[in-house]
């Protein structure tokens, strides 16, 4: 029987070539859904997934044959990790691919909310030509919280230090790593008490659920601009929302949502993002930071050397 491995996620050729290589038949089911994956998981050794498929334990006792799981990019709350891992299921994923994309979104997003670019554009549009009333705010001496130091958070501090802003990072899983510009804070107390910038590039998880919320906007010191690029409900919407009408939060930028895509938002979820999307010191994108051409490739080129690597080991799956 062939080896097989089951592709549900948009992939560079490169990763496909590379598991060809490996003697694997590469099914390509990018629109599969999730009953269909289920009564067919059986027939597999691979996964490569991105966020469509929950790859819970459900998934996991179908999948007789699996041995590995390859989550495209950053984020493994999809995959129920410890139990693929007690069923002897490696799980491998990307970060490294997507990094830069992502840090080069926040930085286009933040200069264009401090200079204002996408609000005169619609003005001009609308054959507006107001110069004085888009006067801008450089980003250069001023002060960025960056909580999480993982790939995204890392490459997004090193781009802001190049343009002489001042970086607090904040991880609770990482140690060690200031740098020339780059500060590192044991807790969250000297970014509410400096920042002028709030960016997130956490991971998804019980404790980072809606990280962004009241308490925090009110413990901030000094109005500033948010950014989220991690994952939607890091923020709470609501608090967002809250802190945009009453000017603690001077603008703000969204790539990620609490509910994606906007069809599935409620009626209220969608109330707040109407009025977020027309406000002109906010931005929002489809969840495309980590989209770009070349990140499509490196995340598939990393993930095909961590699955080659681990396949290739005689060990593996003994």
């Amino acid at each position: 029987m062939s080896r097989k491995v089951l592709i549900v996620a948009p992939v560079h050729k490169v990763l496909i070539d590379r598991m060809e290589a490996l003697g694997y038949t590469c099914v390509l089911g990018e629109e599969i859904g999730r009953p269909e994956a289920l009564a067919t998981i059986g027939q597999y050794e691979g996964l490569v997934t991105s966020t469509r498929l929950q790859v819970d334990r459900e998934f996991i006792d179908r999948a007789t044959l699996l041995k590995w799981v390859g989550r495209m990019g950053s984020g493994m709350e999809v995959i129920d990790v410890p139990y693929a891992r007690e069923k002897g299921i490696a799980c491998f994923s990307s970060p490294e691919g997507n990094a830069n994309a992502v840090a080069e979104q926040a930085l286009g997003m933040l200069l264009a909310l401090q200079h204002r670019i996408f609000s005169a554009h619609v003005e001009m549009q609308q054959g507006l030509w107001l110069r004085e009333e888009n006067r801008g705010l450089e980003i250069e001496g001023l002060t960025a919280g960056v909580i999480g130091y993982g790939h995204n958070g890392s490459a997004f501090a090193r781009k802001l230090c190049t343009m002489d802003v001042r970086v607090l990072a904040l991880d609770k899983y990482k140690k060690g790593f200031a740098g020339p510009g780059i500060e590192e804070c044991r807790d969250i107390d000297r970014i509410v008490e400096e920042a002028d910038i709030l960016s997130f590039h956490l991971p998804l998880s019980s404790e980072t659920r809606h990280y962004f919320n009241d308490v925090l906007l009110d413990r901030m010191k000094k109005p500033f601009v948010l950014l989220n690029l991690s994952r939607g409900t890091i923020v709470s919407q609501q608090s967002l929302h809250r802190g945009l009408k009453n000017g603690k939060i001077k603008a703000a930028a969204l790539d990620v949502w609490e509910k994606e895509p906007v069809s599935k938002m409620t009626d209220s979820e969608k109330v707040i993002f109407d009025e977020l999307i027309a406000m002109p010191n906010f931005i929002g994108t489809p969840h495309i930071g980590g989209y770009t051409v070349q990140a499509l490739y490196k995340m598939s080129a990393f993930l095909a050397q961590k699955i080659v690597e681990a396949v290739g080991n005689p060990a593996f799956g003994n």
